[in-house]
């Protein structure tokens, strides 16, 4: 059992708040979870390198957890806490967000804030600029139809309006990402699914280059002259303008 408060090599304890930033942890010390298991109602670890949440279930009575600028993927798994209801995961890699949200929804049955900004599952200008206030919208309505007690997601509060249109259309909002991978240019393209029957991808262009001078072409004279007469962006056009 911890004192009141403590602090020592970085780790602070102070009334049921435990600090421990930027210790270069990738899981959680032994002996952390032995001295301020028991105890610890509030835990920040941000800044650090965890891959994975065990120990976690070692924390009965934890509330709150900030997790922020660590190495958490679509592998994180929580532990069944009845209690822990504020999740930060923010700027980690997560980008299953069904996954996520499948494992969150059936182990963190208090879980009324969330935030996931910086995540590739949380599509908004902090994960990608490609990304705008639509998918940000859909992404929204989504997690509000999977988790719908949540009363903060990201740095929004939940409206009764939101919760009722999630409720609707929430289940449609779902995106579905399409796998990509580097072309010899570096750029990116969607993988295809068709094979041939040979089990080679399939393309529609020709397997074997022609020789040169063995091209087939067609050439002729067109029927049909267009003047423009009909085109709605000459109506605006005076003689003298021409």
């Amino acid at each position: 059992m911890a004192a009141e408060h403590e602090q020592e090599d970085g780790v602070l304890f102070n009334e049921g708040n435990l600090t421990c930033i930027a210790q270069n942890w990738s899981s959680i010390p032994d002996d952390v979870i032995q001295r301020y298991g028991d105890s610890t109602k509030r835990l920040d670890m941000s800044f650090n390198v965890l891959s994975d949440l065990s120990g976690l279930e070692k924390f009965p009575v934890l509330e709150e957890l900030v997790v922020d600028n660590n190495d958490l993927s679509d592998d994180v798994r929580f532990p069944r806490m009845q209690s822990l209801h504020t999740v930060m995961m923010n700027k980690n890699h997560i980008s299953n967000i069904d996954g996520f949200l499948e494992n969150v929804g059936q182990n963190l049955p208090a879980l009324s804030f969330l935030s996931l900004l910086g995540n590739l599952a949380c599509p908004n200008e902090l994960s990608s600029s490609e990304k705008d206030e639509d998918d940000y919208r859909r992404y929204r309505l989504y997690v509000l139809y999977k988790l719908p007690n949540l009363r903060f997601l990201d740095s929004r509060p939940c409206s009764q309006k939101e919760k009722a249109e999630a409720a609707r259309s929430g289940q449609f909002m779902r995106v579905v990402r399409m796998e990509e991978t580097a072309t010899d240019q570096g750029r990116s393209r969607t993988r295809s699914t068709d094979v041939s029957a040979s089990g080679e991808e399939y393309t529609p262009l020709p397997q074997t280059l022609a020789n040169a001078g063995d091209h087939k072409g067609t050439f002729g004279v067109c029927r049909y002259v267009y003047y423009g007469r009909h085109s709605e962006g000459n109506r605006f056009i005076r003689n003298r303008d021409l």
